[in-house]
């Protein structure tokens, strides 16, 4: 009887609760008995609202772990396109699978005992992945035409102030006005332009007054004020397209309590108004106090009190040990001075409904970026450190796309000049060809061989240009940021070198030698 694994997935948030997975997992159990296969209860593994674009899975990690280890000999999948919805991906795992000796067995797909039966697997990859993409670009295509057409059903829901009134047989969706939310609507806008509150202002009135959200659950958040307005939706215009998808460039606590694994590596990014497709829907408020509450936000970007244009050392890259919420920097001022702290978002009582959520004390920001930077000046004494970075961005300029495809292309040409050139004399050595057709023929062959060899030669002296260059870059890197002034920046610097990821002991922040005072290093982690 063989050891095997089961692996099930769902992508999306809906069939995630509709609980299609557990019709997967049933299946894949009575399959595993009919192969005689043991499965044991732990070895069920399950990605729910995982995209099968991606291969950072939980689930896919733990299954391919265990066929590394040697622990499984068949993982049970019930089809192609839960295993990965793009081909190449799917290739990658049964090869990763096969080396390993582990077999891959679907429910959906025959065996692949014969070469037809491994094209036809292919085949199915493709179609899954083909399928994928067409199935995004039409329902993005038709989402666009109907909101060119100012249909109101590519919205989905309503903003607080309306009611989403879904398509019946007799009229399209439409937005309604929810008078009591319209007239809080209403009130948000006058207290941020006329009485000239701020949003954390309005907030707290907005939770002193327990005026319900519209979930009537929870607590009013300056984000959703803030969102509140900008939402052109109350003037009588809502957007469609306002944002597009792109790979995910920040570092929350949901992901980094998930070790940096996410359902999705998207984020959605605001895109140009210019680009937003307008729906009419029903006015709350008139167009003229919509873009003064605008006028007012973007002046507020620039004049707002707490606004800094200093940048710290450590802006951006400490994250809370106890609960994995980021650090921000913030200040205190003393009699002499001003005091700046990282204190961590957990410990702020005013962010939650049920006070704060973590008890760790402020660190000084003196005290912990000296720290960080006695650590990376003791990393600078590393001379394979720095001879690992500049070998790294050497090998990715000399195995890019152009250049590569170019050296590829000229050592072709120069094998088949010099095979050509080999055969000539052959032919002339074996009286099949002429002295006088030799002479005729061969300055040609001998003058694309010397091309050749000479824009290989001009690659050869682009890439130690390019070797020369990085170590100047790096030099200048680092001596621009060795002097005070610029030196809250090289942290940064290095957190683009890979290599130092890597490295045992890159966290710079808590390390043993710290002054007594700053106890609240202890809670920090998480600097590179």
């Amino acid at each position: 009887m063989k050891t095997a694994a089961i692996y099930a997935r769902v992508s999306s948030d809906k069939q995630k609760e509709e609980n299609t997975i557990a019709s997967q997992t049933s299946a894949l159990i009575a399959f595993a008995r009919e192969q005689n296969c043991d499965v044991p209860a732990e070895w069920v593994i399950e990605d729910d609202g995982y995209s099968g674009a991606s291969l950072l899975r939980p689930g896919l990690e733990r299954l391919r772990d265990l066929a590394a280890e040697g622990r499984i000999q068949a993982v049970l999948v019930y089809a192609p396109d839960r295993l990965s919805r793009r081909y190449a991906h799917q290739i990658l795992l049964i090869e990763e699978f096969a080396r390993a000796g582990v077999e891959v067995l679907f429910i959906r797909s025959r065996r692949a005992a014969t070469p037809e039966d491994e094209l036809l697997l292919q085949f199915q990859g493709m179609i899954a992945e083909y399928e994928r993409a067409q199935i995004l670009e039409r329902s993005r295509r038709g989402k666009r035409h109907r909101a060119l057409q100012g249909q109101v059903s590519v919205l989905s829901g309503a903003p607080f102030g309306y009611r989403y009134k879904r398509k019946t047989d007799h009229s399209a969706a439409y937005y309604e006005i929810d008078e009591r939310q319209a007239g809080i609507v209403r009130w948000v806008y006058e207290l941020y332009t006329a009485k000239s509150h701020s949003i954390g202002a309005i907030t707290r009135l907005l939770n002193e007054r327990q005026i319900p959200t519209a979930k009537e659950t929870g607590r009013w958040e300056r984000s959703t004020v803030w969102a509140m307005l900008r939402n052109p939706a109350y003037k009588g215009t809502a957007c469609f397209g306002k944002t597009r998808i792109a790979p995910r460039m920040r570092v929350t606590r949901p992901l980094r309590l998930r070790g940096g694994v996410a359902p999705r590596n998207s984020a959605n990014h605001e895109l140009p108004r210019t680009e937003w497709i307008e729906i009419p829907v029903p006015t709350i408020i008139s167009e003229e106090t919509f873009a003064l509450a605008n006028e007012l936000l973007e002046a507020n970007k620039k004049h707002a009190p707490r606004r800094t244009i200093t940048p710290s050392a450590l802006q951006g890259l400490l994250s809370c040990a106890k609960c994995g919420y980021g650090l921000y920097r913030t200040s205190t001022r003393s009699s002499a001075r001003t005091i700046h702290y990282y204190r961590c978002l957990g410990s702020d009582g005013w962010r939650r409904l049920g006070g704060p959520v973590c008890d760790s004390r402020p660190t000084r920001q003196d005290l912990l970026d000296e720290v960080v930077w006695k650590e990376i000046a003791r990393l600078l004494e590393d001379r394979q450190l720095i001879e690992d970075e500049l070998e790294r961005r050497l090998k990715a300029a000399r195995n890019s796309d152009p250049t590569q495809r170019r050296e590829e292309t000229l050592r072709r040409d120069l094998a088949r000049s010099r095979k050509s050139i080999e055969r000539l004399l052959t032919a002339y050595q074996e009286s099949l060809l002429s002295l006088e057709e030799l002479r005729s023929r061969m300055p040609d062959l001998r003058s694309r061989e010397q091309a050749c060899l000479s824009a290989l030669q001009a690659i050869e002296d682009q890439s130690q240009e390019q070797e020369y260059s990085a170590t100047i870059w790096v030099g200048r890197r680092i001596a621009s940021h060795i002097d005070a002034p610029g030196r809250d920046q090289l942290p940064h610097l290095f957190c683009s070198w890979p290599e130092l990821r890597r490295r045992p002991g890159a966290e710079m922040a808590g390390v043993s030698e710290r002054p007594a005072s700053s106890a609240g290093t202890s809670h920090v982690i998480g600097v590179l």
